[in-house]
């Protein structure tokens, strides 16, 4: 089924809560949906939008926002040879509630994304990631509409392009309608504990969290012990990120906003030198295999002192200085805007490192 609806208002439909309109709004409900509309009467341009959650409007959007309403999940392989499991997911499936069935079921893989906002459809397009994982990794497949031809067709991983926080859809953004994905899983133990602090959050947990049927559980400080599971891994990242980030149900932003640079080994130590004159004797950092260095963008902008720092209706969240936040509720387009390029401009000035956004400025 296609709904059709014109001069939308998009102020719930993106976590930021950007006050801003669409000139058509457009969800469609099933694969089918998609060869019977009549394209070239739609205003253009053509933009697929899931949650929102990853999005900044800054302004009006003068086309059409096609929103995916399929949301079936099913097994189509499983594999007894290193017991791999092919997992389909409909486009406009809430990413998260994908990473709670995984965990049901035992399948290991995408735990480690678990609370990323958004949809399946938009974890291919941005290739999300968390904790040393991205969703490229597993995912074998995506299948799509593809405009021009008025043909499905299956992209590979390889054929999608995958690179940080990117993939083939943002640069060819309209040709491809993502329908659904098809996730590469495994029931093998598989756990992925080396970014970060995750492995001693788990290992601490282990000892706190009880097993439970619950989906959003609660940490029980007396709760039995239980063993290693895809459970007790997702629950633990779902705890790190409620405790750091902000809910867009209440307070509007778009996750982390800004890439964390990879730096070159020299300007990773001039970073150290920097630290440690403030008085910092180590800086998180992630280690690549090309001998390249990630470092997280919230401690360069942490360094710069610009923790809750305001401009207008926007601010750096004091928790996680990654994210900005709408905290008036009723910031404007060019809060946002004003407050990441004084983020940009001290982060290089500083550290002669340019941050990239991370969020899609539409």
């Amino acid at each position: 089924m296609i709904r059709i609806t014109y001069n939308k208002d998009l102020g719930s439909l993106n976590t930021f809560g950007m006050k801003v309109k669409a000139a058509c709004y457009v969800v469609y409900s099933e694969a089918g949906d998609l060869p019977q509309m009549d394209w070239d009467k739609l205003p253009q341009p053509i933009l697929p939008l899931g949650s929102g959650s990853n999005i900044l409007f800054t302004k009006d959007f003068p086309g059409t926002i096609l929103h995916s309403d399929i949301k079936d999940i099913d097994i189509i392989e499983q594999r007894s040879r290193g017991d791999e499991v092919y997992v389909r997911a409909g486009s406009g499936v809430v990413f998260d509630d994908l990473c709670a069935w995984a965990a049901s079921k035992q399948l290991w893989g995408i735990e480690n994304l678990s609370a990323i906002p958004g949809t399946v459809g938009a974890s291919a397009v941005q290739n999300v990631g968390a904790y040393g994982v991205e969703a490229g990794d597993v995912i074998d497949s995506v299948i799509c509409y593809e405009r021009s031809s008025g043909q499905f067709v299956t992209l590979n991983a390889e054929e999608c392009a995958f690179a940080y926080r990117d993939s083939i859809f943002k640069h060819q953004r309209g040709r491809y309608i993502v329908v659904s994905v098809v996730f590469r899983l495994t029931a093998l133990l598989s756990p992925q504990l080396e970014y970060g602090h995750l492995r001693e959050a788990v290992e601490r947990n282990i000892e706190l969290m009880a097993p439970s049927t619950d989906p959003y559980p609660v940490l029980e400080p007396h709760a039995v012990a239980m063993p290693l599971s895809v459970k007790l891994v997702r629950d633990t990242v779902r705890i790190i990120r409620e405790e750091k980030l902000p809910d867009p149900a209440k307070i509007g932003s778009a996750g982390s906003f800004f890439k964390n640079p990879v730096l070159s080994r020299e300007s990773y130590l001039k970073v150290c030198g920097i630290a440690a004159e403030a008085g910092r004797d180590k800086v998180p950092h992630f280690e690549l295999e090309d001998g390249n260095v990630k470092v997280p963008a919230a401690f360069l902008i942490e360094m710069c002192g610009l923790k809750g720092k305001k401009h207008g209706g926007a601010g750096v969240w004091e928790k996680q200085p990654l994210v900005i936040v709408n905290a008036s509720g009723d910031a404007s387009p060019d809060d946002i805007l004003q407050l990441k390029n004084e983020i940009i401009t001290a982060v290089n000035n500083k550290f002669g490192i340019l941050l990239s956004p991370e969020v899609d400025h539409i």
